[in-house]
């Protein structure tokens, strides 16, 4: 059966059975999110069917599947699981999204390079945050908050502005899809390196990694 989300409870179309197991797992990912790692996390909406509709009911929506649903409560940092089942009680089947810009920034490159690049970084014994791998082939390494705005005159300092990399920071304004939430509509995202509690809440300075991925993604790209 299909399904919908959004603010009102009778555009929701759950069985029983499976929303409620649905909703608790929803919560437990939000509550290790928010209580554990020290993220906010907001409720997102989902895409379904070989068209990808939008959960959010705009035919037109611009991201389907990968958006905060419009009106959904943050639920922040240090929520219990009381609260994020009390938060997330009006969206059942809900995306769990995370906003960039508070706690982490992101760098995305290609799930290939980002594979390359984190053996390497592993091996050279660097600080490492948590890195997912989305279902259209992305890998999302976490970094200190700030890294988007910093990214032009990091790139420009290593001498890597002029080249032509497939590599892209995500600050404030943009949203991670945590696993394992679908992600628009594709398939569930997943952890490439899951969080840590050294890292989770202070992930590296991207200046320390940026060097490596720019060049993995170089070679990856020739």
């Amino acid at each position: 059966m299909g399904f919908t989300i959004g603010g009102s409870r009778g555009t929701r179309e759950f069985r029983t059975g499976a929303r409620r197991r649905g909703r608790m797992s929803e919560c437990t990912a939000v509550a290790e999110y928010t209580g554990l790692w020290g993220w906010d996390a907001v409720p997102g909406a989902r895409a379904a069917g070989p068209a990808r509709d939008c959960s959010c009911g705009d035919r037109e929506c611009a991201a389907p599947g990968a958006h905060p649903l419009s009106g959904a409560p943050l639920v922040p940092a240090g929520a219990t699981l009381d609260e994020a089942t009390e938060a997330w009680a009006d969206y059942p089947g809900a995306a769990v999204l995370l906003p960039a810009g508070r706690t982490f920034d992101l760098i995305e490159v290609a799930e290939e390079a980002g594979r390359r690049a984190l053996v390497r970084l592993e091996r050279m014994g660097l600080p490492l945050g948590p890195v997912t791998t989305t279902p259209d082939g992305r890998a999302q390494f976490f970094v200190a908050a700030g890294a988007a705005a910093e990214l032009p005159q990091l790139l420009y300092r290593m001498g890597w502005d002029d080249a032509d990399l497939d590599l892209r920071a995500l600050g404030e304004g943009s949203f991670l899809t945590a696993p394992p939430s679908d992600h628009a509509g594709l398939g569930p995202v997943a952890w490439l390196r899951p969080p840590a509690l050294d890292t989770a809440g202070c992930p590296p300075q991207a200046r320390l990694l940026l060097g490596t991925l720019a060049y993995i993604c170089h070679r990856f790209r020739r």
